[in-house]
Parts: C-alpha cells; sequence; structure tokens
C-alpha cells in the first residue's frame, strides 16, 4: 500500500498533467484526433485525481 505522502505527490503531479492537458487544448486551434487526444487524456486525468482525493478521504465518493 502507498503511504499517505506518496498518494499526496501523485495528486499533485495528476493535477499539473490535468492542467498541461487542459491548456494544451484551450491554446490552438487542432484537428478532430488532437482535439479528442486532449480531451480524452484530461477526462481521464479528472477521474484519477478524484479518486485519489477519495483515497485521501478528501470527498465522500469518485463516482459523482
Amino acid at each position: 500500500m502507498k503511504s499517505k505522502k506518496e498518494i499526496v505527490v501523485m495528486l499533485a503531479k495528476a493535477n499539473e498533467k490535468k492542467k498541461e492537458w487542459y491548456d494544451i487544448w484551450n491554446s490552438r486551434e487542432m484537428g478532430t484526433s488532437q482535439n479528442a487526444e486532449c480531451l480524452r487524456n484530461y477526462t481521464a486525468l479528472r477521474g484519477v485525481v478524484k479518486t485519489l482525493k477519495w483515497v485521501l478521504d478528501e470527498v465522500h465518493t469518485p463516482l459523482e
């Protein structure tokens, strides 16, 4: 099992990566496949962040 410190570090990294994908998507015109990749990665990282917050007991459930 991961320690709380390791989870907090993972959460910070996931938030950074989520912001990077959002900024890429928001910063320029792109083709459909590039747009889909950015949004897919951003959405996946939203789930990662919510799950890590749930593990840290910061949210009631990651399903909402």
